[in-house]
């Protein structure tokens, strides 16, 4: 429990804990009038900061949950129009592989100078440009016409991408210490879940639109998905706070009492020592946890861009349309919707990341190795709800280890690099499948190439200790 007062211009502090809530007892000043500084308090304000977190996570999370899901569904649509744009623009697998993950060539080329710009001219700005010219882009996708044209256009989508899940991830940070941040970046990521859910019943009845217009199903698709995330772009620049203390929402104590927090958090696990972006460079740690996210990224959009077509290759269930396997489709992000909130809560918790990031690895191997053997419908989607579970729940417990480490630009930079290398995981990914499903006329290859990719990051995520930037056991933050 902390005690602020304040008498004659001076602030001191003392600190002592309770077994109930963080709580701040926080001087309120009268204002001299003639000279405009703070004089006498005149009221005490008691802050909970259970309540407090609450506050911001209900203010903060819905929309950027929203925000996410609109990005995730024009970096993902590419999967669900797949089918049509394969049949009407005689694209191979491997074609359409190397379309789908050129993507994230360009999102990881200029991840890392996004992210530093972020960093400088405030995430509020910063994610407007992204969203806007994104959507811009993503509409223009209803323009391909041959694998030039998809390939150019997936690469600029990329490019215009680039650097908002690692601003959003930053962003993160400035509002929720590490304690409360696995649980915080839980919350927002099971959009990732969520854009699967409500993906497939809108993908399906804009695919359905075929001739409306002239165009193809595919083709509303793109656009019909791209107009908002222009709209929400423009909203961005109204509804976002770059820092804490612009929170007009906040009173002065409770944006005081945060920053403090925050502050604490970063001393409290070593992150404030790492201020710059060569400091995050010198991690060792971050290496490894490159290889983590870089096999995690392998396996999410094997997943998000090939699902609808592995459903669509296994016996006894290619008997069902098109439809019906956009809605059988979204039973995995269901359960793993609800799965992200569990892990996330568990990690705090128990204050581990290590072997939470790893167990969901190996849940997700064993859902790919899984899914080669499957013969009915009912084994195909408890496969691919184990794998989808496993990398998507991870996504708490990894971020948080992260940015337990790194503070200011070194954080910018950290994420992005790990982004940025995640990106180059999900492109060889796509091109690794199409290849191998060219080659050999099924899915197994791949699937185990992908479940093998999945064990090495989960050895990768064994070597690392919890809540440390060096080889050694660091400082972790106390579970409240």
């Amino acid at each position: 429990m902390y005690l602020v007062s304040a008498a004659a211009g001076e602030l001191t502090a003392t600190t002592r804990r309770t077994a109930g809530p963080e709580r701040l007892y926080l001087s309120r000043y009268s204002v001299d009038m003639h000279t405009g500084t703070d004089s006498q308090p005149h009221a005490i304000q008691e802050i909970n900061g259970s309540a407090l977190y609450r506050k911001i996570s209900l203010r903060l999370i819905p929309y950027m949950f929203l925000l996410y899901i609109l990005a995730y569904l024009d970096r993902v649509n590419v999967g669900y129009a797949a089918i049509q744009m394969k049949a009407d623009l005689h694209l191979s697998d491997t074609v359409y592989g190397t379309g789908a993950g050129v993507f994230f060539l360009g999102s990881a080329l200029f991840d890392i100078p996004s992210n530093l710009i972020l960093a400088r001219v405030g995430p509020r700005k910063w994610m407007a440009r992204i969203m806007i010219t994104w959507g811009i882009v993503a509409a223009c996708m209803s323009l391909v016409h041959s694998p030039t044209s998809f390939y150019a256009l997936r690469f600029m989508l990329g490019l215009s991408e680039a650097g908002f899940f690692p601003g959003m991830i930053l962003y993160l940070t400035y509002w929720f210490p590490s304690r409360q941040r696995a649980k915080a970046v839980a919350r927002f990521m099971t959009a990732t879940a969520i854009a699967g859910v409500v993906g497939g019943p809108i993908s399906s009845t804009l695919l359905g639109l075929t001739g409306v217009g002239g165009l193809r199903g595919w083709q509303w698709l793109f656009i019909a998905e791209g107009i908002p995330t222009m709209l929400f772009g423009i909203s961005v620049l109204f509804l976002l706070n770059d820092h804490p203390s612009e929170a007009k929402w906040l009173s002065p104590p409770e944006r005081e009492w945060l920053e403090n927090e925050v502050q604490q958090d970063r001393k409290q696990l070593g992150s404030n020592k790492h201020h710059n972006f060569m400091d995050a460079l010198k991690l060792p740690a971050l290496y490894l946890l490159a290889i983590v996210f870089f096999g995690d990224q392998v396996c999410v959009y094997v997943i998000n861009l090939w699902l609808p077509l592995f459903l669509n290759s296994m016996r006894g269930v290619s008997h069902l349309s098109g439809a019906a396997m956009d809605r059988w489709a979204v039973l995995p992000y269901l359960v793993t919707a609800l799965a992200m909130v569990v892990v996330g809560w568990s990690s705090d918790r128990s204050n581990d990341r290590r072997f939470h990031v790893a167990l969901c690895l190996l849940c997700s191997a064993f859902g790919f190795a899984m899914a080669t053997r499957a013969h009915s419908l009912a084994e195909v989607l408890v496969a691919f709800s184990l794998a989808t579970i496993g990398v998507f729940s991870l996504q708490g417990p990894f971020w948080t280890w992260l940015t337990s480490m790194l503070e200011g630009t070194a954080a910018a930079g950290g994420i992005a690099i790990i982004t940025c290398l995640g990106g180059f995981g999900a492109f060889l990914g796509q091109v690794t499948v199409g290849h191998l499903s060219d080659r050999s006329h099924n899915y197994t290859s791949g699937l185990f190439t992908v479940a093998g990719v999945a064990l090495v990051a989960a050895a990768a995520a064994i070597c690392l200790r919890n809540g440390s930037g060096t080889s050694q056991a660091g400082p972790t933050a106390k579970t409240l």
